[in-house]
């Protein structure tokens, strides 16, 4: 319910950013640097909650997270000028990376004890959140809805669920083991560090999807705008079916083939796009690439979470919060590219982190799982 609780909350701010902005009349640069601000307070969130998981415990810290997010998803209806949205966004930031630390440790504690692996469809559980989101939010601007009203009635939706939710989190159980013990199994460094990267990888991949396809389709295939709306469709649509498939096929091939053979399938896929100008190759392509990157995510912060089930929390933040860097980056990064080139050749660069997520893969068959 964590997952879908998120992933709602998320798309009901991302379908409200249009009025938003209208309403408290900033401007699309004073926009894009509070959406920084944003990132920032989620990975601060991040790193903050990471600890306080191990700490305090999955069962109070998520239920917390979740209602300071649900408390902070009325702000930016009620915000009237740019320091005000950026208040309220800080909150949202902060409690979104909090959720998402939490829920994402409680997820590997639910995945110990069941017989298969099922993180990828929490995963999913977010991407359907997020589409249950964009329909109703949708339907209440169409509505004439006040924002406010909206993104207020939202959280405390968000509110109650936590609530509801938190009686059914499980806690994570230890067996004592001696000083040496522990000492001889913490993890090294360089293995977090080396799922740390492939997150960023993949998740610089997936959020270059997230804010390019639409616009590849526009700018270099020449279609409308309502037709380029299909390109980022294929991505979401495939990513989500991805992730219910997943976890069957890891049962099987196990995480290290997920992430190599999945990163494999999305450049590929990306291929596909930059040296294909027709659209229905295209729409293919994006589809592949979704497809592709659908699991090796949900295989890393699981990994992640099981390096160490002491500090579970502390070493998932890291991998989760170098993931949400390349979310961030990953835009930008092509942003800057495009300036310099047609936007498909600068494509190439989630291709070429695709690639070398498939030769850093076997890094998940070290004994993390």
């Amino acid at each position: 319910m964590y997952f879908g609780l998120n992933g709602f909350a998320v798309g009901m701010w991302v379908v409200h950013i249009p009025s938003i902005e209208q309403k408290t009349g900033i401007t699309h640069s004073t926009l894009g640097l509070l959406l920084l601000v944003l990132g920032g307070a989620a990975f601060t969130g991040m790193q903050v909650a990471g600890p306080l998981v191990d700490k305090l415990g999955q069962r109070r810290l998520v239920p917390a997270a979740g209602i300071l997010l649900g408390i902070a998803l009325a702000g930016p209806g009620l915000a009237t000028n740019w320091w005000t949205l950026g208040l309220t966004l800080i909150l949202i930031g902060f409690g979104n990376g909090s959720i998402d630390v939490g829920m994402n440790a409680q997820a590997v504690v639910v995945e110990r004890g069941y017989p298969r692996p099922i993180m990828a469809a929490f995963h999913a559980m977010w991407s359907i959140g997020g589409a249950i989101a964009a329909v109703v939010g949708a339907a209440t601007l169409r509505a004439d809805v006040p924002p406010e009203v909206t993104l207020a009635s939202a959280g405390v939706l968000c509110i109650v669920l936590s609530l509801v939710a938190s009686r059914f989190l499980l806690e994570a159980t230890v067996p004592p083991e001696d000083h040496v013990e522990v000492e001889r199994a913490r993890p090294p460094a360089k293995l977090v560090w080396a799922l740390g990267g492939l997150a960023f990888g993949l998740m610089l991949s997936e959020g270059v999807a997230n804010d390019w396809a639409a616009l590849h389709f526009r700018d270099i295939l020449g279609t409308s705008v309502s037709t380029a709306a299909y390109a980022y469709g294929a991505f979401a649509v495939a990513m989500t079916v991805g992730r219910f498939l997943t976890d069957r096929v890891a049962a099987v091939v196990g995480p290290a083939a997920i992430v190599r053979w999945g990163a494999a399938m999305a450049a590929v896929g990306l291929t596909l796009v930059i040296v294909v100008p027709w659209v229905p190759v295209a729409l293919v392509g994006w589809a592949i690439f979704g497809l592709g990157l659908a699991g090796g995510v949900p295989q890393l912060f699981t990994a992640a979470g099981n390096l160490d089930p002491r500090s579970s929390g502390a070493l998932m933040a890291r991998v989760v919060g170098l993931g949400y860097v390349g979310l961030l980056a990953g835009p930008a990064l092509i942003g800057g590219l495009a300036h310099w080139m047609p936007l498909n050749i600068a494509f190439i660069l989630p291709v070429v982190l695709c690639v070398l997520t498939f030769f850093g893969g076997p890094v998940l068959k070290k004994d993390v799982n």
